[in-house]
C-alpha cells in the first residue's frame, strides 16, 4: 500500500502527452513540474523509496507521481508513474521489454490505481514508465533504456492503449 507521506504528487503541465520541451519546471531544476493547489505535491525522493514486487522479480522502485493535462483532450489528466529499474540497461541489464511489460502492467493495477484512489485523484489515462537511471521528466538521454506503457483506469483495471 502506498503512504501519502512517502509518494506524493507533482502536476506537470504542458502541451503534449510527453514533457513539454525542455522538461517540467521545479524551483529545483527540471523534473517535478508545476506544483498544483494539491496538499501533497512534492516531489518523490527516489532514494527513499522501497522496491516493489513485480512479475519478473526485478528491483524496481517509484521515483515520482506527475500529474499533466494531456493536449487536445480538454480536461483530461494523464497520471505518470516513474520507475527506476535498473535491470532494464541496454548494456548490464538481464530484463529486456518481453519481461518487463507484464511488470508495467501489475504496476498499473497494483501500485496506480489504489494511489489514485487513496489520493481522491482521477485520471483518463495511466502512464508506466521505467528507466534505468533517473532521467529528469522531458530531458532526452540517449543512454538511458526506457520502457513506457499507457492504460485507460476502467474500474479496478487498466485498459492497455497503444501510444
Amino acid at each position: 500500500m502506498i503512504r501519502s507521506s512517502r509518494y506524493q504528487t507533482a502536476r506537470a503541465s504542458g502541451a503534449a502527452p510527453a514533457a513539454p520541451a525542455g522538461g517540467a519546471w521545479s524551483a529545483r531544476g527540471r523534473s517535478c513540474g508545476y506544483l498544483a493547489a494539491i496538499p501533497f505535491a512534492f516531489c518523490v525522493a527516489a532514494a527513499a523509496a522501497e522496491p516493489v514486487p513485480v512479475p519478473s522479480g526485478q528491483t524496481v522502485t517509484l521515483a515520482e507521481v506527475l500529474l499533466d493535462d494531456a493536449p487536445g483532450q480538454s480536461g483530461e489528466t494523464w497520471a505518470r508513474f516513474r520507475f527506476l529499474a535498473p535491470q532494464i540497461a541496454r548494456a548490464t541489464g538481464t530484463v529486456g521489454y518481453d519481461l518487463a511489460a507484464p511488470d508495467m502492467d501489475h504496476l498499473c493495477g497494483a501500485l496506480a490505481l489504489p494511489y489514485l484512489a487513496e489520493h481522491g485523484l482521477t485520471a483518463a489515462r495511466v502512464v508506466i514508465s521505467l528507466s534505468d537511471r533517473m532521467v529528469p521528466f522531458g530531458v532526452q538521454d540517449p543512454e538511458a533504456t526506457q520502457f513506457f506503457e499507457a492504460y485507460r483506469p476502467e474500474g479496478a483495471a487498466c485498459i492497455w492503449e497503444a501510444f
